[in-house]
C-alpha cells in the first residue's frame, strides 16, 4: 500500500505543477482565438497533435533535463534550489501577472500563424509548454528519490502526470469553444490564479528539499 501512496503522492504533486504553470483552460481561450479562421475539424487534428508534442516535450524535460545540467556539473542539490527558486517566480509571475501573460502567448502565437505546420512552433512552444513548463518539469525531476523502489513509485506516478497533463491540452484545446462560452475567461483567470498558488507552493518545497540536502551534505562533510 505504502507503494501506491507514494505513486499517488508523485502524481499528485507532479500533476498540481505541471497543470498549474501548463494552464490547458486558459491556452483553450487562445487557441480558440489564434485557429478563428480554421475548421472544428481541422482544430480536432491541431488539438491531438499539440497534446502529443506536449507530452514529448514534458517527459523529456522530467527525464533527460538533470542529465544534461548534471553534464556541465551542477549537483542535484543546486539544481533543486534553483529550479525550485524558478517554479516560484514563474508562480508569481502568473499570480499578479496573468493577463499580460497571456497577452505575450497570443501574439507570439498570432505572429507565426501563417507557417504551414504551426502546431509545434507555435501552438506548443510557447502557447503551450514553454520555457517555464520546461524549467518546471526539469525542476520536478530534480526532486526524484535516490532509492531504487522510491524512485520506481516517482518515475510511474510523475511520467502518469505528465500524460494526463497532455490528456488535458488534448481535450481542453479540441473542445476551446466550449469551455470558451461555459467559463468564459474571467472565470478561466481565477482558476489560473488558484492553480499558480499551489504552483507556488510547489516551488518552495522543492527549494526547502534542496537546502536540507545541501544542509545534511555540510553537515556530513564537517564531521
Amino acid at each position: 500500500m505504502e507503494w501506491w501512496l507514494d505513486v499517488v503522492q508523485s502524481f499528485l504533486l507532479t500533476g498540481s505543477a505541471l497543470f498549474s504553470i501548463v494552464n490547458p483552460m486558459g491556452g483553450a481561450l487562445i487557441f480558440s482565438q489564434v485557429t478563428a479562421d480554421r475548421t472544428h475539424a481541422q482544430r480536432l487534428v491541431l488539438a491531438r497533435r499539440i497534446g502529443v508534442y506536449a507530452a514529448l516535450v514534458m517527459l523529456g524535460a522530467l527525464w533527460l533535463g538533470v542529465y544534461v545540467l548534471n553534464f556541465f556539473g551542477i549537483t542535484i542539490e543546486a539544481l533543486r534550489i534553483a529550479g525550485g527558486l524558478v517554479v516560484a517566480t514563474s508562480a508569481w509571475t502568473l499570480l499578479f501577472s496573468s493577463e499580460r501573460n497571456e497577452a505575450r502567448k497570443q501574439s507570439q502565437a498570432g505572429e507565426a500563424m501563417g507557417s504551414e505546420d504551426v502546431a509545434f512552433f507555435p501552438l506548443t512552444m510557447p502557447l503551450t509548454t514553454g520555457p517555464g513548463t520546461i524549467s518546471v518539469a526539469i525542476a520536478l525531476g530534480a526532486s526524484r528519490p535516490e532509492d531504487p523502489v522510491e524512485f520506481a513509485s516517482f518515475a510511474l506516478g510523475a511520467s502518469t502526470a505528465a500524460l494526463a497533463i497532455s490528456a488535458s491540452i488534448w481535450l481542453s484545446y479540441g473542445w476551446a469553444d466550449w469551455i470558451t462560452s461555459l467559463l468564459g475567461s474571467s472565470r478561466v483567470r481565477v482558476i489560473a490564479r488558484l492553480a499558480a498558488f499551489l504552483l507556488l507552493c510547489v516551488g518552495v518545497q522543492i527549494m526547502l528539499i534542496g537546502v536540507t540536502d545541501a544542509l545534511r551534505l555540510g553537515f556530513a562533510d564537517a564531521r
